[in-house]
């Protein structure tokens, strides 16, 4: 195995305040340490990368392409050293992470709401929430909760149904007016926006009764039901949206149902964890609360 280029932080620092202030005089006086310190320690970087990182012109400290380059990085490493330890510092020793990853429009109109009163209700378990489009290995992946859309199968997980959906086509009140829709026909033939998470959706409400639209795959396609809503808001065309996501702005106006049929999703929402994990604290507290609000 061929040996790890890992220079030591008081290499990387030395070389990043020198970096800075183009002087090792000023980098020791900030880093407390003297002159040749800071010089031997860039030194022994560049003998480790086999490249200079410093040349001097007419008397004066300039960074060398290389060096330019390996500043950008090593400024990542240090800004990341430093976030981690201030985030340790955040919190107290009966502090518990949990990490959860959820579809972004799920998470913003459903999950985020249903979590009022769980940060007083467990003040020790800190929420880590990040936004997941793509699917991946619950067991191998840095969440410990996520939350799906599908069938409720996921190979090392324990999967609970949250509940179910309806979908309804929406689209602005002007676009309404400005194209009357009497039926699913007419439909049709306006602009579909599409959302990538469920690409068979239009077909399968197409379907549902009775009619089969080639242009039902047709349309703007966007990464989130977000996306679809505002573009639906935008007056870009119809667009296929679960109702509860699209609770508020229905009751504001500022989307009407042109037709008032209403289909399952062919799914529901889950949430998953690992099935090793069932019994960890901060796990099950998590759980029995969001299960508890989608019952309610």
């Amino acid at each position: 195995m061929s040996k790890r280029l890992t220079p030591s932080m008081t290499a990387l620092q030395c070389f990043e305040a020198a970096a800075r202030h183009l002087s090792f005089t000023r980098a020791a006086q900030e880093l407390h340490l003297t002159q040749s310190a800071v010089s031997k320690q860039v030194a022994q970087l560049e003998d480790m990368l086999r490249h200079h990182l410093f040349q001097r012109v007419r008397r004066r400290l300039q960074l060398t392409p290389a060096g330019s380059l390996y500043l950008a990085e090593v400024n990542k490493i240090l800004t990341q050293v430093h976030m981690s330890s201030r985030y340790i510092l955040s919190y107290g020793g009966e502090t518990e992470v949990l990490r959860v990853a959820t579809q972004p429009t799920f998470g913003a109109r459903w999950l985020i709401p249903a979590l009022k009163g769980f940060g007083t209700q467990y003040p020790n378990i800190h929420l880590e929430i990040r936004n997941e489009l793509e699917p991946f290995d619950l067991t191998q992946s840095k969440a410990d909760v996520a939350f799906f859309f599908g069938h409720g199968t996921w190979p090392g997980a324990t999967c609970l149904e949250l509940f179910q959906e309806d979908v309804v086509p929406v689209c602005a009140p002007d676009t309404l007016r400005q194209t009357p829709i009497p039926n699913a026909q007419a439909l049709a033939n306006t602009v579909l926006l599409q959302c990538t998470s469920r690409p068979e959706a239009w077909h399968e409400w197409f379907l549902a009764q009775g009619l089969h639209s080639v242009g039902s795959y047709h349309g703007p396609r966007f990464d989130t039901f977000y996306m679809c809503i505002h573009a639906a808001i935008a007056g870009c065309g119809v667009a296929l949206i679960p109702r509860y996501l699209v609770a508020e702005e229905l009751a504001e106006g500022k989307l009407v149902v042109p037709l008032p049929y209403v289909t399952p999703s062919h799914g529901a929402h889950f949430i998953a964890y690992s099935e090793h994990a069932a019994d960890v604290p901060k796990i099950r507290h998590f759980v029995d609360w969001v299960l508890a609000r989608a019952r309610a």
